[in-house]
């Protein structure tokens, strides 16, 4: 299989961008660029690890509906959810209805909470912390990208422990490569940085 598929505009892309149009926005605009901010890193880190065992595509989809269900991922008011708010996100079709992913979310938003209050940034700062060196080369192919490795089991293990929820080593990896913390476009994808 190849690594790599031209889309309809003649750009070389990711293979896994395959030709949907939102997949391809995705890969082209954000998956891989450099995301921070609190706010922004506890959506990414929700919406991992609602993906886990599901496919990314159905998250990307659903993403705006489960941005009005958590009210933007806004830490503050996900942290402030009771029971009434978890039945009405497990009444919810447009978002995926797990119980335990729907209160690990409103968990993680406590933990971020009271993790950011003394130090606004403390997030982004925790998750780049983490942050493998760059490589010297893009990956030459998708079977060179691994599913787990010594940061992503690093951010996970202090996650973990600082009471972090669906956190486990393959989602932040999946969670370091959409939001930048690592370059996986392979060499000849046009956001590739060879």
């Amino acid at each position: 299989m190849s690594s790599l598929i031209v889309g309809d505009d003649g750009r070389a892309r990711c293979a896994w961008a395959g030709r949907d149009a939102e997949y391809q926005r995705y890969h082209d605009e954000e998956w891989g660029t450099p995301l921070h901010g609190d706010r922004p890193l506890f959506e990414k880190l929700s919406l991992e690890g609602f993906q886990a065992g599901l496919s990314w595509i159905t998250i990307l989809r659903r993403r705006p509906t489960f941005r009005a269900a958590f009210r933007d991922f806004d830490i503050d008011a996900v942290a402030a959810f009771d029971e009434h708010d978890i039945e009405r996100l497990m009444a919810d079709p447009g978002i995926i209805r797990n119980r335990l992913k729907v209160e690990a979310t409103i968990s993680n938003a406590r933990v971020t909470q009271a993790l950011v209050r003394a130090h606004p940034g403390a997030l982004d700062d925790l998750i780049w912390g983490f942050a493998p060196p760059r490589r010297e080369r893009p990956p030459a192919s998708l079977s060179e990208l691994p599913a787990v490795t010594a940061e992503s089991t690093a951010l996970s293990k202090q996650l973990k422990k600082l009471g972090y929820r669906f956190v486990g080593p393959t989602t932040i990896y999946a969670l370091m490569q959409s939001g930048g913390l690592v370059d996986d476009h392979v060499a000849g994808c046009w956001r590739s940085s060879s």
